[in-house]
């Protein structure tokens, strides 16, 4: 019975997350192009399994792997052994980025348009290995309270040379990677890692030193995909014609045995969680799971939840970010398109989940020099800006290589200026706006641009929205640091000036 309680709870969670998308979507197909889809019914099916899918994941999240993810971070960092700290952090890292459900979607997208030239298993093996040995790296400068800016504005640098000799077909794909690898698995998991090793070590700050984990987790991934890109398309392309007769071949398999190696699939992306916690937990630490039956549960209602929600995907979310780009196109007025990347990107920030808990993290760290709300806002701007030019540069033509090496040059300048305080915190919230909802929408928007405005190419031009809406935050949330810390600075001086004159 209190299973059934916490489901519903965690349903009408999910719907909550899905309610600013379809208001968005709801309120331009009645107002702008006064039409019903076609597929209306099918997407309104796939949306209600993508919740029922989410509110399972959610539901299992909690049963096990944050519970048991949590104490064995804060058992570790009693610990105080610095290998079995950076060992726990690659695989902490590795294995929740491997079952990511918005990186499962991106990478198969990927897959599917480059006709099997990038790799999904590959590319979410490069990505998640990426993002383990930076969190190690994250644990590591969390441990010896190294700057993180200076990982930051070298590591940025070092994105944006990797830009400029990457492969135009690979640069959007690497920039959305690294922006959905932090999400509704990893952030909880990462944030609690690094708050909690700052709070446990004398002398650490946990504002300045313990978040930037998640900052890093998204920089890193963007590099390695831009290098797996260079290798990939530096050759020739694959013989396809021997896997499209296959393919014909084991059409003759059943829906229930498709169904079933989907599942199973879903079975190994969560199985690296499972050995990490078994490993960690019984052979490093030597003590017993507190509540096995339990810890059970929550695996297979990861499981049954992953694979609800990829199903529903196909047939609600990414459906709608495609024909809403091809309405919006034949309405033959880019100002609609504009305007309504611009609404998605800012709805459905604002009720993204690990943007309000690492905002009230954050208030509580601050000790009043932070407001979650005006930090939800600024996030929520900075989101709906980044998707706006993003929708620009597919409309455009323009080349994403220099939107991409201009933003991140605006934030590395940004970063100099910044206050210490933001700086760890401004860089992790460009990783926690993008939600296991809005990814595959604002993808699906993407590419269905791309597909429909003639000229462009899907996998050159489809992918890259996710990545300005990284960008982008994290200009806005510095920007008004600065600005607020120029204000102060001068009523001050303007205080201490009518002191000496009175």
């Amino acid at each position: 019975m209190a299973h059934l309680k916490d489901f519903y709870h965690a349903l009408i969670h999910a719907l909550k997350n899905l309610i600013p998308i379809i208001a968005v979507v709801l309120v331009f197909q009645a107002f702008v192009l006064r039409t019903v889809p076609d597929n209306s019914v099918s997407m309104a099916i796939g949306i209600g399994i993508v919740a029922i899918g989410v509110a399972l994941f959610l539901q299992g999240l909690e049963l096990s792997i944050f519970p048991v993810g949590k104490s064995l971070s804060n058992q570790f960092a009693r610990k105080g052994s610095v290998p079995i700290l950076l060992a726990f952090g690659f695989a902490l890292g590795f294995s929740a980025v491997v079952a990511e459900p918005a990186l499962i979607a991106v990478a198969q997208q990927a897959q599917d348009i480059s006709g099997g030239r990038i790799d999904a298993l590959i590319l979410r093996l490069i990505v998640a290995t990426s993002v383990g040995l930076v969190v190690a790296l994250g644990v590591f400068r969390t441990i010896f309270g190294y700057p993180l800016q200076w990982f930051m504005i070298i590591g940025y640098i070092l994105v944006v040379i990797v830009t400029y000799f990457a492969p135009e077909e690979i640069v959007g794909l690497a920039y959305d990677s690294g922006g959905v690898t932090t999400n509704i698995v990893t952030v909880p998991l990462i944030a609690a890692l690094g708050i909690g090793l700052a709070s446990s070590i004398r002398g650490r700050n946990p504002l300045i030193d313990g978040f930037g984990l998640v900052a890093l987790a998204v920089m890193v991934p963007m590099i390695s995909v831009q290098v797996y890109g260079i290798i990939v398309f530096s050759g020739a392309e694959p013989d396809t014609t021997a896997d499209m007769v296959m393919s014909a071949d084991t059409q003759v398999a059943t829906g229930f045995l498709a169904a079933l190696m989907d599942l199973l699939e879903m079975f190994r992306d969560v199985l690296p969680i499972i050995i990490t916690i078994v490993f960690f937990q019984y052979l490093i630490l030597k003590r017993p799971l507190a509540n096995p039956r339990r810890v059970l549960l929550g695996f297979l209602l990861v499981i049954f939840g992953l694979y609800a929600f990829v199903v529903g995907l196909k047939l609600g979310l990414f459906p709608i970010g495609t024909a809403m780009a091809e309405q919006l196109i034949e309405r033959d007025s880019f100002v609609f398109i504009y305007l309504f990347a611009f609404a998605i990107g800012f709805a459905t920030t604002m009720a993204e989940p690990a943007l309000i808990a690492v905002g009230q993290q954050a208030e509580e760290a601050a000790d009043g020099k932070l407001n979650g709300n005006v930090i939800r806002i600024l996030v929520a701007i900075g989101v709906a800006i980044g998707i706006t030019i993003g929708v620009h540069r597919i409309i455009s033509g323009g080349s994403m290589h220099y939107y991409v090496m201009g933003g991140y040059v605006i934030v590395i300048a940004l970063t100099v200026f910044a206050p210490k305080y933001i700086i760890a915190l401004a860089y992790d919230l460009g990783g926690v706006t993008t939600s296991e909802v809005t990814v595959p929408l604002v993808t699906a928007l993407g590419i269905g641009l791309a597909t429909h405005i003639e000229g462009r190419n899907v996998l050159i031009d489809g992918f890259g929205l996710i990545a300005f809406a990284s960008i982008f935050p994290i200009v806005t949330v510095m920007g008004y640091a600065i600005i607020a810390q120029a204000v102060t600075a001068w009523r001050e001086r303007a205080e201490a000036a009518e002191t000496e004159g009175s």
